[in-house]
């Protein structure tokens, strides 16, 4: 079984992130880290492998994006991945989510057909949750996403989806595209034991061109939508202080409601 988990190096939320000058997030100049939520994706696919011990499943850790990015698939592999690819290519900068998922998708390719390719529900840092569906799109696989539960038996997969009011069942047949929640299981955390034997694995970089992907299908020239201004969050200011003396409080706190128009 050949399981693919597309992993993200995102900026650290706690870190001061900033854009550059063309209004794209600096990916560079910024502390990164795995994004949290491909975490979850990491773990199912770990599970999924230990739950087939009887079988030969190789578990390879993709990602997208400049030099530091390799760090995310290295967070994989110490956790217990097989193998590692990185898609590095200066063209790629400015991608949107069209572009890359046309670069995840030949990156795939390359690696081999996939029984099972495994994402995170989102990003952290663009929270955008399409990209499953644009991959299974572009591999012609079925998609079963969001995920909160999985279960599987044989080629057949089951997952839970937790809907604001339901929660629905839904099935497919392998090879698909599944997209898990962090409400799918607690990610481990990397052993001594697999931080060194991280180390040891196969870990590849391809460029655009051993994909076969025309530089002018990526990047910011490239992308359907644009942002055209970016603007520091303002410094906070301080609060206002009600004092209900006389039993006025939730009337003063419903005009401050309604003045921000949160009622």
């Amino acid at each position: 079984m050949n399981i693919v988990v597309c992993v993200k190096y995102v900026p650290d939320a706690t870190a001061d992130r900033r854009f550059e000058s063309d209004n794209t997030v600096d990916r560079v100049g910024v502390d990164g880290l795995l994004s949290e939520l491909d975490e979850y994706a990491v773990e199912q696919a770990l599970q999924l492998k230990e739950k087939r011990a009887d079988e030969e499943v190789t578990v390879t850790a993709l990602t997208v994006g400049p030099e530091k990015a390799v760090d995310a698939v290295r967070k994989a592999l110490q956790m217990g991945a097989d193998q590692g690819v990185h898609v590095q290519d200066e063209a790629i900068a400015g991608s949107d989510y069209v572009a890359t998922s046309l670069v995840l998708a030949k990156a795939i390719e390359k690696v081999g057909r996939p029984d099972v390719v495994m994402c995170g529900m989102a990003s952290t840092d663009a929270s955008g949750g399409v990209l499953p569906a644009m991959l299974a799109e572009r591999l012609g696989l079925p998609q079963v996403t969001l995920a909160s539960v999985v279960e599987t038996q044989g080629d057949q997969v089951r997952i839970k989806r937790d809907g604001d009011t339901a929660t629905e069942v839904v099935g497919a047949t392998m090879p698909l595209v599944l997209s898990v929640t962090d409400q799918s299981g607690e990610a481990r955390y990397p052993s001594f034991k697999g931080i060194m034997a991280a180390k040891k694995k196969p870990l590849e970089t391809y460029a655009l061109s051993d994909l076969g992907v025309d530089a002018g299908q990526v990047g910011l020239e490239a992308a359907w939508t644009a942002v055209e201004e970016t603007a520091a969050r303002p410094p906070r200011t301080a609060g206002e202080i009600v004092k209900d003396e006389d039993g006025s409080g939730a009337t003063a706190l419903v005009e401050f409601l309604a003045s921000k128009k949160f009622i």
